[in-house]
């Protein structure tokens, strides 16, 4: 399943290595990165791309990153891709 990663928050070492390090681990695949950084705020829109039948559901990868997000001050959510589409699209 394809999945949409957005990283928001203040600059700092260390992201995308925190981010890619935990979604290897889990078998997520990153396709594509699209990140910029405006008056010291980090901005990421990752998509990826998670074995339908893997051993890590959505729910927990959600929560794994949300956590480790917080843990550096970010705001990271994860949404499986048809949801991302559906809400961008109103």
């Amino acid at each position: 399943m394809k999945l949409v990663v957005t990283i928001v928050g203040k600059d700092r070492v260390g992201i995308i290595a925190m981010t890619s390090q935990l979604l290897a681990e889990n078998d997520v695949n990153i396709l594509s990165i699209n990140q910029n950084i405006m008056d010291g705020f980090f901005n990421m829109v990752m998509i990826a791309e998670m074995p339908e039948h893997g051993s890590m559901r959505l729910t927990d990868l959600q929560k794994n990153l949300k956590a480790k997000g917080e843990e550096m001050g970010l705001d990271i959510k994860v949404q499986h891709q048809d949801i991302f589409n559906v809400m961008h699209n109103i």
